[in-house]
């Protein structure tokens, strides 16, 4: 037997560290090769780490949630796939298989290799040990109905057992599940996990119903409050109309008591305060708009447009045939513009590259290709994934992608890859109603484009004030590269295809 150890791989280029999310296999489970073993996040993404081992687990090395470097051994895997020797804290397995028999009307005790064999993980019991009350899972064995008997139900026990605990004056039996737990008095069997009562439950059932008047009723739906939670105090022990006044003004004075997001003033200042440990996406963002901000030198410029033509043309893509079932928005005639835009002013798709020597002697690279990042805000934090080669795609595989994008990215299944090798980044703020802004470059590259909220509002158009759909776009620039009247060429060749999409046909 080979006990082989797995270390954290580099999934991205320049990986130094990852988070383990959440395993996906423990102790005693058998792997094959490239079965999925855990999720890691890395800078920017989650990723599902296969196997690269065939055999049984033995140990998970690094506990979830915390944060390692690359090449740390996380998880161990025997090569011996029937999972010999197990590890102290996996259950043994049944000693021996315990032959198929007849289901028997309240059978409440088992051997405990056959309670194992019959339960297992399944049921939720534990191994190796005497199970009371269970048995096959109710949708496992369906049984022939039977005529419900006028006497108690008998306990049936096996020969040479310990007879099961029980509350004093409850019979029970079952054969699914925990036996069920009963009032003094109520005698039930089961069969697979179903209560059968007898007359005196039935009767004392009908007893244990909480007395109230049919007004009190409504009352109690209307503030959302269980009668059976209201202590009665009417005379024939029905709940009255002031036992739930009484228990709503206990329950709001419990809530006012209780914390809200600002916490209670009368606690210590340091009590107050929540720490979020900066890691995973967030430390990575952090570091990329520092390293950006204060490396490139910022110019920033901005836009008014008149998209009322590209709505126009939204809507009418919307309605094509050829775009049934794809979602179009603005943001495609956008993403189309700024790739036309930049085969008309290159330098605005290039790198700024210092000399690795630290000498003063540098580049700009200018791409020959279109790498389009978009900005997508996820539940994990801001992702920058990217299209590649957009240059080469048509309008209809442009939507595609930016929907593929947008969808795999709000589930944090965006891989390293493809936020890597981007030239010219998008962000949609007007997703979120806000009309522009100055967005910080995305490191590597030497421009953005911010894509406001397009509303109506009062436009000059011929010497009259008319509604139209309007937008703004704010542009950033690293200023060693983009030169003032280059950025504001840029902007408004944007700007044009906005306001006239056709022009995309030349």
């Amino acid at each position: 037997m080979t006990l082989n150890k797995f270390n954290l791989p580099d999934v991205g280029e320049g990986l130094t560290e990852a988070e383990i999310v959440s395993w996906k296999v423990k102790p005693g489970d058998t792997v094959a090769i490239n079965d999925v073993l855990c999720e890691i996040e890395t800078a920017k993404s989650l990723v599902e780490l296969p196997s690269p081992f065939a055999g049984t687990v033995t140990e998970l090395l690094v506990p979830e949630g915390v944060t390692i470097d690359v090449g740390t051994a996380i998880i161990s895997v025997s090569d011996d796939v029937s999972g010999d020797p197990t590890p102290a804290d996996v259950p043994l397995p049944p000693l021996q298989e315990a032959e198929p028999e007849p289901l028997m009307y309240g059978k409440l005790h088992q051997h405990p290799h056959e309670a194992a064999s019959h339960s297992g993980a399944a049921a939720g019991g534990p191994a190796g040990g005497p199970l009371v009350g269970s048995g096959p899972k109710a949708d496992a064995v369906k049984p022939r109905p039977r005529k419900a008997s006028a006497r108690p139900v008998v306990q049936a026990v096996e020969t040479g057992g310990p007879a099961p605990l029980a509350e004093p004056g409850i019979s029970t039996g079952s054969i699914s599940g925990t036996a069920p737990l009963a009032e003094p008095g109520i005698s039930t069997g089961s069969i697979s996990g179903q209560e059968k009562p007898t007359l005196g439950g039935a009767i004392t059932g009908l007893m244990s119903k909480v007395l109230a008047k049919p007004p009190v009723r409504k009352i109690a739906r209307d503030l959302g409050i269980d009668l059976a939670d209201v202590v009665p105090t009417g005379a024939r022990g029905e709940v009255t109309r002031e036992d739930l006044v009484s228990y709503q003004a206990q329950r709001d004075a419990e809530l006012d008591k209780a914390d809200t997001f600002w916490g209670k003033s009368g606690r210590p200042q340091d009590q107050r305060i929540e720490r979020i440990p900066v890691k995973g996406v967030r430390k990575a963002t952090a570091k990329a708009m520092v390293d950006s901000a204060f490396s490139a030198p910022h110019v920033s410029i901005f836009v008014d447009v008149d998209a009322s033509r590209t709505m126009e043309f939204v809507k009418r893509l919307k309605a094509s045939r050829d775009f049934e079932g794809i979602k179009v928005s603005p943001l495609l005639i956008l993403a189309k513009a700024v790739i036309w835009a930049a085969a008309r002013n290159p330098s605005v798709n290039a790198t700024w590259v210092d000399d690795p020597a630290g000498s003063d002697a540098a580049e700009i690279h200018v791409k020959h290709f279109m790498n389009l990042g978009i900005a997508a805000a996820t539940p994990r934090g801001l992702m920058v994934p990217n299209i590649k080669n957009a240059q080469d795609l048509s309008l209809k595989e442009l939507a595609l992608a930016l929907n593929d994008l947008a969808t795999t990215a709000r589930a944090g299944k965006t891989q390293p890859a493809q936020m890597q090798g981007g030239t010219l980044t998008i962000t949609n703020i007007g997703a979120l109603g806000i009309d522009t802004g100055t967005p910080i470059i995305n490191p590597g590259e030497v421009a953005i484009v911010a894509f406001g909220t397009i509303k109506q509002k009062p436009w000059v158009l011929d010497g009259e004030v008319i509604p139209r759909w309007i937008t703004t776009l704010g542009g950033s620039f690293d200023h060693r590269v983009v030169d003032g009247d280059l950025s504001a060429r840029f902007m408004a060749d944007v700007a044009a295809i906005l306001e006239e999409p056709a022009l995309l046909l030349d």
